[in-house]
């Protein structure tokens, strides 16, 4: 029901807003599906519970697209969600043994000054459990928010001064570093000191969705000419002077053509609850 055009959805069930979100997020019943774990048929019957204990239409099936109803819904259970996962997360906080510390940062986000704080945390305590996970921004950050992981250090590239565009609250900018675009050594752009991205449109590029994903850069329509799956920055670099294709990293990571309306940043995010070695090492990398 629709009620002072808001949809009353105090007493739905999270599992069927979670379909709904993916859904919603794919465009797809067929790869909500395959996200979730679920059949098809599972989850077009999720969607139609859905839809029956709100009493309206939240899609259209052919083409699958959000309502009118739906997308208010769509912004509701995106925000309902993550508190939830956030509660659980503090919940889970405070029922663990004492002594953890997880770290969660993608590859970019990895530097020296880390890798010092880490050690001076783990020599405080010679009996702390510690573990480093190394993913994309977008497993980080969601696993920053359900408690899977303490700490969560991410990176990105954006314009300067300008914080990274994250789906949760509450980060804090670590580290900020000057932007480069890296080339084959025999490439016709090293003869320059800068560069701008648009002017790189035809250009073939690397796309490597876990360390430098082109998605994440402001210009529309670069080119990919190989896609790099893994994490290894060495190993992107590696393809880049083999001449596979442009990357954009930190000018501490790589030698290239500097961006001069781009920079990269390090942004770290606490977990709710996270215990006194996590706040510790946030207290440590955010100092000046």
């Amino acid at each position: 029901m629709i009620a002072n055009e808001a949809i009353s959805i105090a007493y739905v069930d999270t599992h069927l807003l979670r379909t709904f979100v993916a859904v919603a997020t794919t465009g797809s019943f067929s790869a909500a599906a395959e996200q979730l774990g679920f059949t098809q048929s599972a989850v077009s019957q999720q969607i139609a519970a859905l839809e029956t204990d709100l009493d309206t239409p939240l899609l259209t099936r052919r083409p699958v697209a959000l309502t009118p109803a739906g997308e208010r819904l769509r912004r509701h259970a995106a925000l309902l969600l993550t508190r939830l996962d956030m509660a659980r997360a503090d919940v889970t906080r405070a029922v663990a043994p004492p002594g953890r510390l997880i770290v969660g940062l993608t590859p970019l986000a990895w530097s020296r000054r880390v890798s010092r704080a880490l050690a001076t945390i783990r020599a405080g305590s010679a009996r702390l459990s510690s573990r480093v996970l190394v993913a994309d921004r977008e497993r980080i950050v969601a696993a920053a928010t359900t408690g899977e992981i303490d700490v969560a250090l991410v990176d990105g590239f954006t314009a300067p001064s300008d914080p990274l565009p994250l789906p949760v609250a509450g980060a804090v900018g670590v580290a900020e570093d000057a932007a480069v675009v890296a080339v084959p050594g025999d490439h016709p752009l090293t003869a320059r000191r800068t560069v701008e991205l648009a002017d790189l449109a035809e250009a073939y590029w690397i796309d490597a969705p876990v360390v430098s994903p082109l998605t994440s850069l402001p210009v529309d329509g670069l080119r990919a000419g190989l896609r790099y799956e893994g994490a290894d920055v060495a190993v992107l670099l590696g393809l880049v002077r083999a001449g596979h294709g442009l990357s954009v990293l930190p000018a501490s990571t790589a030698e290239g053509v500097a961006l001069p309306r781009l920079v990269h940043r390090v942004e770290l995010l606490l977990t709710p609850g996270a215990g006194e070695p996590a706040t510790r090492l946030s207290e440590l990398l955010a100092a000046p």
